[in-house]
């Protein structure tokens, strides 16, 4: 019988990978782990592919925003931006005046989430007053995909436009969005909407396919466009309201008297905003000075965020687009990058720009100069005019104030505890169950 020196190669190789393998379960074992056959291990260098931005991306707003990583210019004397900034994209910008004072990878085009909503109402607010009342229809509901976020509309029952527009900005509602969408003549008129605006706002990053933001093929934006669309939606006085809320009374089953028989009087129930920059939560201050504007988690964009903020006079916009994974993750990165935007804005240089509507470049290039004064200067995609920015129309900190009496209840309740898994969504996740969690 040859010994383990004058055995065959074959038989020595399988004799040391024999051996090899009891080793293996042997440090498992004693490390208090498990040994799991036909388990390939990973080679150094080989783990997941990480997906990288394209080489060139729109440079809608400046040249600068279309090459890929992370794009700022502290010249001036700003300070360094954030360490450990995990984000796939991101962008800040000074809400006003449109200047984008930093961003990374700002035009790749990415799953938005939720935050799509923000596009949504760009469209559809203004078309119905916030008193204006609708009876649900079970046609109203149709389409909605597995584990969407919901926020608890009944068929048959009917709820006021300012409920519905509370239900998808505080709760990320799918069913708020379809209700809405139902209202505006349907999901595939509303999609033809939220392109066309898009295109008007020059949010060329932007597909939308489904308006709740529900991950589909095809469907995507950037946090470039994403900026526009809450720069855009900040305009208007509702859109201001319904995305700074912190907590509302939602609609529900109608009381029933001793007969059984319902009655008049309505019974009511709690959501809260899932912003949690702008609500806190157990393990979150909420920011100073925020104002919303938009969460959302699905699996394909992971963790997706919009807010404004002012501080000192100053507002800004800051996206954040796919963190690394983690609980509050997202809100934890678009607060440091909002305290260095309030830090840098006076001596950084801006990098791009935030551009106007469509209409707004049109209306300028043709304008008609007065006599013996020089003719208009024609703004290019590169440009930011007054036509764009808010001008002082629109104010974070009085909307701050607005939601100052609920939050001295709400804030201390939210810090105290913790929310229990499905009831209170915490980092964008989905009140609803399914295959895919969709907001």
């Amino acid at each position: 019988m040859p010994t383990p020196q004058t055995a065959p190669p074959a038989r020595r190789a399988l004799r040391h990978r024999i051996l090899a393998v009891t080793a293996t379960a042997a440090t498992a074992v004693l490390l208090g782990g498990s040994v799991l056959t036909g388990t390939a291990a990973a080679t150094p260098g080989r783990g997941p592919k990480v997906p990288q931005p394209p080489a060139q991306m729109s440079t809608v707003g400046g040249d600068r925003l279309g090459q890929p990583g992370t794009q700022v210019d502290l010249s001036g004397g700003a300070p360094a931006l954030p360490a450990k900034l995990t984000a796939r994209s991101w962008v800040v910008a000074d809400a006003e005046t449109g200047d984008i004072l930093a961003a990374h990878n700002a035009h790749w085009q990415l799953a938005p989430a939720s935050t799509l909503k923000m596009l949504f109402a760009d469209v559809v607010l203004p078309k119905f007053p916030s008193t204006e009342q609708h009876v649900v229809a079970a046609s109203d509901l149709s389409g909605m995909g597995a584990g969407s976020s919901l926020v608890g509309i009944q068929e048959h029952q009917g709820y006021s436009v300012k409920d519905l527009w509370l239900g998808v900005f505080l709760r990320s509602g799918n069913d708020a969005v379809h209700v809405l969408a139902a209202m505006n003549g349907g999901v595939p008129k509303t999609v033809a909407d939220m392109n066309a605006m898009a295109k008007e706002l020059q949010a060329g990053d932007t597909n939308v396919v489904t308006p709740d933001g529900y991950d589909e093929p095809g469907q995507h934006s950037s946090a470039y466009d994403l900026t526009l669309f809450a720069r855009q939606g900040l305009q208007n006085a509702d859109f201001r309201a319904y995305c700074s809320t912190v907590v509302a009374q939602f609609p529900g089953d109608y009381k029933k008297d001793k007969a059984g028989k319902p009655t008049k009087v309505r019974e009511t129930f709690q959501i809260q905003n899932t912003d949690r920059l702008l609500s806190g939560d157990y393990d979150l201050k909420r920011y100073p000075g925020i104002a919303g504007v938009k969460n959302g988690n699905t699996t394909n964009a992971g963790a997706t965020y919009t807010g404004v903020a002012e501080r000192n006079g100053r507002k800004l916009l800051v996206t954040v687009m796919n963190p690394a994974p983690g609980h509050n993750n997202v809100y934890r990165e678009a607060a440091a990058l909002l305290d260095w935007g309030f830090a840098a804005a006076p001596t950084a240089k801006p990098v791009g720009t935030l551009v106007p509507p469509l209409s707004a470049v049109k209306a300028s290039a043709s304008a008609t100069p007065r006599p013996g004064a020089s003719a208009p200067k024609r703004i290019d995609a590169s440009a930011s005019t007054s036509s764009s920015s808010s001008s002082g129309l629109w104010t974070a900190a009085g909307i701050t104030l607005g939601t100052a009496l609920v939050l001295a209840v709400v804030i201390a309740v939210v810090r105290r505890r913790r929310p229990l898994p499905g009831a209170v969504p915490s980092a964008g996740r989905s009140a609803g169950r399914g295959r895919r969690r969709r907001r």
